[in-house]
């Protein structure tokens, strides 16, 4: 039967609008964090050959009913739009039907649904995949470790599609020097002729390849931690062509001394609020009491010092009673005075009584105050 060919154009048309020829895929899920990579799978499998002649990829968070263009591709050229620029590229084999979009640092405001189509030259059939992005927190950037210790360092590529990786790389580079070290280097496709993961220089022996790289986890292990070990590690993870690198800096601790820590050794700073409370409410109890302090020892002092005093008067008192003062008068027998001698003259005679203390008596006396006294006590005349 023949159809006019106006007849066949509206056809094709409505089965174009209204999706009559689309092949859709069932929708996958992946989960990322913050500041990952993903791969959005997109490949059509075929055993014709079909001539790829575009390929939009299109967000939809969920709130809008307006789908958001992410990339489109046409005529050999792939065009970024919107807030995905410089964030999204299409790493994809377009000459065997693979449409694959790479979103790279990804943002808590991409988790949402991504539908990927492909349309073929001289051909109504529309391919479509779609593909549910769930974004979880970032991960920490910056790790921290003490000498001597263990830490893991991770490097995952997320991805949609089966795609195993072809070598991965860890490099360091410190703040001290430019020049980067190789810290580790697999190859999975040579492990039967290259052995294990190979590491090099102060790193060998000390970093283990912990992740799974059939499912493209890159982690290392970094063992004995040394204090020269702080600096940048950036993980490499290749698959083919693709290129996915992740950054990770690393914090070295120095253990702290076992020694006993004195008052001198202590700085304000390091002072909790409790400790600064105490400290100012001892100062300030010593400052209230000290008047007190004060008056209390001088009562003490003052204390003693008269029963000091009045030990020692009472010694002396006792001193007196056991010895007793003497007191040693002597007459002495004058000439009679006749009345010849006192031929109009009168003569008066005085005399002193000195008494003698038990300190002068036991004092020594010179040979002539004896010969001169007779041992008699002084006597003063006055004529």
């Amino acid at each position: 039967m023949f159809y006019p060919p106006k007849l066949i154009l509206v056809q094709v048309l409505l089965s174009y609008f209204l999706g009559l020829n689309d092949l859709i895929v069932s929708s996958v899920e992946l989960t990322v964090h913050v500041g990952d990579s993903a791969l959005l799978g997109c490949i059509f499998q075929s055993t014709e050959e079909k001539l790829v002649t575009k390929v939009d990829w299109m967000f939809s968070s969920g709130e809008h009913f307006k789908d958001d263009y992410v990339l489109f591709y046409y005529a050999n050229i792939s065009v970024p739009v919107g807030r995905f620029q410089n964030r999204v590229s299409l790493v994809g084999d377009i000459l065997h039907h693979d449409g694959s979009l790479l979103l790279q640092n990804v943002e808590e405001a991409d988790q949402g649904n991504y539908t990927c189509e492909i349309r073929f030259k001289m051909e109504s059939l529309v391919f479509k995949k779609a593909v549910v992005l769930h974004v979880l927190p970032e991960e920490p950037k910056e790790l921290m470790a003490h000498v001597g210790d263990s830490t893991q360092m991770g490097c995952v590529f997320h991805s949609t599609e089966e795609k195993h990786m072809t070598r991965v790389d860890w490099m360091f580079s410190s703040r001290e020097h430019t020049k980067e070290e190789i810290v580790l280097r697999y190859y999975p496709k040579l492990k039967a002729t290259m052995g294990y993961p190979q590491n090099w220089g102060r790193f060998q022996n000390r970093v283990n390849l912990v992740g799974d790289t059939s499912h493209n986890d890159g982690s290392i292990m970094l063992h004995r931690v040394k204090e020269s070990d702080g600096g940048s590690y950036t993980c490499s993870i290749h698959l083919g062509n693709l290129t996915v690198r992740k950054t990770t800096v690393l914090h070295v601790i120095l253990k702290e001394p076992r020694t006993l820590v004195t008052s001198v050794t202590l700085r304000p700073e390091i002072l909790g609020g409790n400790q600064l409370v105490i400290i100012v409410g001892v100062i300030c109890a010593t400052i209230l009491l000290l008047p007190v302090l004060i008056l209390v020892v001088k009562r003490t002092y003052g204390d003693k010092s008269s029963v000091t005093s009045t030990t020692l008067v009472k010694s002396l008192e006792n001193t007196k009673k056991a010895n007793p003062e003497k007191h040693i008068y002597s007459s002495i027998t004058m000439q009679e005075v006749t009345d010849e001698e006192s031929s109009g003259k009168s003569e008066a005679t005085y005399m002193t009584m000195h008494p003698v203390w038990p300190s002068l008596r036991s004092a020594p006396t010179s040979p002539s105050d004896k010969k001169s006294d007779g041992g008699m006590p002084r006597t003063e005349q006055a004529f």
